[in-house]
């Protein structure tokens, strides 16, 4: 009984630390991929252009609900014209980064990980291996990293989306006074509010960019064992998001 309770734990920690090692391996191969621009540009452009219609879309409803929630809320106790500072501190500490993340998961994650691990199933990446290519270097570092440089753009243009979006219920719909609204938002946003977005925003890229990676390079090659990886890559990049969101809002604090 006891082996089988560890079970589960134990699957876990080997896991955990195949994706640590995984993480090492990649990581001594970023450095030639950097010497591949045009292979990163592509990357770049499939992980994080190609999401930003989805990204534009979901931030500009997000700003508009903050905007509604935090009237309601500020409203109450008369102190309405301190809306566009909660709406800019809510979107570049918390919302911007959290929610930009977990649409990068859904969306660009899924995609690296059926991608790496179709290529797994159809022998492509046995077949580089063959040729003394290292699959490492050419399919997997460019993505990674593609992942991480991606994630923090779009979280800027989620942030900027929404606040116009915040700025659209206050000021056209609340009817609060726009010059209030701007100079409220930018006496109370400062750079350390900015940096701990970008940090957040980071370190969502690289925990996104790798379980996705690493789920697709350790698949199963089967089409079952490739929908299994997409969906892992989901479900532990969602929890690990949140998570790390806590430490690192703890950090900050």
């Amino acid at each position: 009984m006891s082996a089988a309770g560890n079970g589960p734990l134990v699957s876990g920690l080997r896991r955990a630390g195949s994706t640590a090692l995984f993480l090492l391996q990649v990581l001594a191969q970023c450095l030639p991929a950097l010497a591949r621009p045009r292979q990163l540009a592509m990357q770049i452009y499939n992980t994080g252009a190609r999401s930003l219609v989805i990204i534009m879309m979901s931030g500009l409803f997000v700003g508009m609900v903050l905007g509604l929630q935090g009237y309601d809320l500020l409203h109450r106790f008369g102190s309405e014209v301190v809306l566009g500072q909660a709406v800019a501190l809510g979107l570049l500490k918390e919302l911007g980064p959290v929610i930009t993340a977990l649409l990068f998961a859904g969306r660009a994650g899924t995609a690296l990980t059926s991608e790496i691990g179709l290529m797994r199933a159809t022998d492509q990446l046995t077949a580089m291996e063959i040729m003394a290519v290292d699959p490492l270097r050419v399919v997997v570092a460019p993505r990674f990293l593609g992942g991480v440089i991606a994630m923090p753009l779009l979280t800027a243009i989620f942030s900027v989306v929404g606040l116009f979006g915040g700025q659209l219920v206050g000021v056209q719909q609340m009817g609060l006074d726009g010059g209030v609204f701007w100079s409220q938002m930018q006496g109370a946003v400062d750079l350390h509010d900015v940096a701990e977005g970008i940090w957040k925003s980071l370190a969502f890229g690289a925990a996104c960019s790798l379980i996705a990676v690493h789920e697709g390079f350790t698949a199963e090659p089967t089409a079952a064992g490739v929908g299994l990886a997409t969906t892992r890559t989901v479900v532990a990049s969602s929890v690990l998001i949140l998570l790390l969101d806590y430490v690192l809002t703890a950090l900050f604090i």
